[in-house]
């Protein structure tokens, strides 16, 4: 499967399950209300700290996949570590299952603050979102799989059908069946059950056959080690550092105050569906032409790669800055709801942006299976953002986190970016900064600065709509003419659709 292909594949997936974990949303509000979505959030807290309980095996399987494609591996000992990770992870799953069960009133009596919702209501949503994270664990270890092997096609078409029927089966069952927070969950683990055993039929049936049935491996286990104890202590450091504002606040404001912060949390993150794709789709080929010794094409994907997400990202996230009331009023149809939200929204937004020009680098670390620099960027980091974060906090309340994620990621940009460089690529540092990151990202402010200068104060929804729209193409078009080699691709994409779309020359006999 080509990088074309997969890069494409990765994109209908990603804006597919962007959309509709985003058109979702106000309709989960209005039947539940602010506080139970409010738990909606903390279930999304919880996903993201028990991916530490992988022990970095799932990211060092989705690289040993890779390395299968590129002949690192043998049918046999692919299938043997595949087993044994999955061994593993069903019994950290019934761990996870019976560990939030038995602590979920406590978390809905001491760890939360419900004004209107019943503290067993509240209990009984906790259980059923550690069956769902468990589910989701399973699930990663087969999406993880399927990143290495390049099965992107068939693993975004199964992510775009189970997201839709995430979003669609939870609204009609609020509202025609039971508007509650334990009908949501419930549904979403029917559906995670579902996404589970689809996701591992197309593992297996990628596999070639082996000369014996797979098998619990420890040699297959201890040749990943390194890297998976590398990637452990990196996802504990990462989580640390995107993490603890939630975790602080959740504790320390209201349920219904916390969700405006996760609503907010929810539209920011969906910057990161831009990133992934590429992500996805250039990580396996980075390990393949790592493996290989192609530096010279792994410089080309690198650059190109780079330039893409900052165009995309960056341009997405300066039209939620400068018209972020705009999009969260026509979004939510609430004025209200998008005047409190807008604040976070633009600072989230900022943050989230800075962070996705660092996925590639990261990525091309992985691939070269260097985890130290990341792990001790990260301890620093740590050391620095968490006291001010304790600090800003209570001070500040919800708005201060937001900044502090800011300040977080300006200080990857400064340090982490020239101590990568030093190792690897050296030659290309300032090309990062300059072509790939600041050159698209001025022209893309530029733009947006312009389009708000020009655009109406009144308009209507569909005036509104159409003008936000316009907006966007315009900020992309302008990063898209500064960065050289997303401009490059996409005009020979453009040359090749004009040729096949001119009609064919009569044959002369």
């Amino acid at each position: 499967m080509s990088l074309k292909k997969n890069v494409v594949a990765n994109y209908f997936g990603q804006i597919w399950l962007a959309l509709m974990n985003l058109a979702f949303v106000p309709l989960y509000i209005k039947y539940l209300g602010m506080e139970a979505y409010g738990l909606i959030g903390i279930y999304a807290l919880l996903q993201a700290w028990l991916v530490l309980l992988d022990m970095g095996m799932k990211p060092a399987l989705g690289r040993e996949m890779a390395r299968f494609t590129a002949g690192a591996h043998n049918a046999q000992s692919i299938r043997d570590l595949l087993r044994s990770i999955e061994l593993i992870g069903i019994a950290v799953a019934g761990a996870i299952t019976l560990g939030i069960w038995a602590a979920s009133g406590w978390m809905a009596s001491h760890w939360v603050r419900a004004n209107h919702l019943p503290v067993e209501d509240v209990a009984r949503a906790f259980a059923i979102m550690g069956l769902v994270t468990a589910l989701r664990f399973m699930q990663d270890i087969y999406v993880s799989s399927s990143v290495g092997l390049q099965l992107q096609v068939s693993q975004n078409i199964v992510i775009s059908i189970t997201a839709t029927l995430r979003g669609l089966g939870a609204v009609a069952l609020l509202a025609w069946v039971s508007p509650t927070i334990k009908a949501y969950f419930l549904w979403q683990a029917l559906i995670s059950i579902i996404t589970v055993i689809l996701f591992a039929g197309i593992v297996y049936r990628a596999l070639p056959r082996a000369p014996r049935p797979a098998r619990f491996s420890v040699p297959a286990l201890m040749n990943i080690w390194r890297f998976a104890a590398g990637m452990v202590a990196i996802t504990l450091l990462a989580l640390l550092l995107t993490q603890v504002d939630k975790i602080l606040l959740s504790r320390m404001l209201t349920l219904e105050a916390f969700g405006y912060y996760a609503l907010a949390g929810v539209v920011a993150s969906s910057l990161t569906s831009l990133a992934a794709p590429i992500c996805t789709a250039v990580y396996p080929r980075f390990t393949a032409l790592a493996t290989a010794g192609n530096n010279a094409a792994l410089r080309t994907v690198y650059h190109q790669a780079a330039q893409i997400v900052t165009v995309l990202t960056g341009s997405a996230a300066l039209v939620l800055m400068l018209f972020g009331y705009r999009v969260l009023r026509l979004w939510t149809r609430n004025p209200a709801l998008a005047q409190k939200v807008t604040p976070l929204v633009a600072v989230l937004a900022l943050g989230t942006m800075l962070y996705t020009f660092m996925v590639i680098p990261y990525w091309m670390q992985l691939a070269h299976g260097w985890t130290s620099l990341a792990m001790t960027v990260n301890i620093v980091a740590v050391s620095l953002i968490v006291p001010a974060i304790l600090l800003v906090v209570p001070a500040y309340g919800a708005i201060g986190a937001a900044w502090a994620w800011v300040a977080l990621n300006v200080g990857y940009l400064i340090f982490d970016i020239p101590l990568m460089h030093r190792r690897l690529l050296p030659a290309d540092m300032w090309q990062w900064y300059g072509h790939d990151v600041a050159a698209p990202l001025a022209a893309a402010a530029a733009t947006a600065l312009l389009c708000r200068w020009a655009m109406p104060r009144e308009l209507g929804k569909l005036g509104e709509l159409s003008v936000l729209l316009t907006t966007f193409i315009c900020v992309l078009i302008a990063a898209t003419s500064a960065a050289p080699l997303a401009r490059h691709q996409i005009a020979r994409y453009l040359r090749r659709c004009r040729l096949a779309l001119q009609p064919a020359l009569p044959e002369v006999l």
